[in-house]
């Protein structure tokens, strides 16, 4: 998404998710949503399970808006237990890039179509 003509990077998302969360009061000792790595996981957790809805019945997608803003709910809490857990995610992403472009999968089903 751009703003003001700007693509928002990481670090980006990562400060307007943190606004998001500091205006909310939800990093005060005192919230009732206390935002540790443990509850970010599993809310995290939550709504990557609210994605599956969208395909519970079926292979289409029936309501494109309602997928985005559950999408978004993720990557919010992804960006969020990235920061408080001290993880540069750009940085822990282009790793696993990497790693996984020396991995092999699915040898054996390529093998066995020849």
């Amino acid at each position: 998404m751009a703003i003001d003509n700007k693509m928002m990077t990481i670090k980006d998302l990562t400060e307007r998710m943190h606004e998001l969360v500091k205006s909310k009061g939800w990093y005060e000792p005192d919230s009732k949503r206390p935002q540790t790595p443990r509850n970010l996981a599993v809310s995290l957790s939550i709504e990557a399970a609210e994605i599956l809805e969208h395909f519970q019945f079926g292979e289409e997608i029936k309501d494109k808006d309602e997928l985005g803003s559950e999408l978004a709910d993720v990557t919010l809490y992804l960006l969020q237990l990235a920061s408080v857990s001290g993880i540069d995610l750009e940085e822990a992403v282009l790793k696993k890039i990497e790693v996984n472009k020396t991995r092999k999968w699915d040898v054996s089903e390529v093998k066995s179509k020849k």
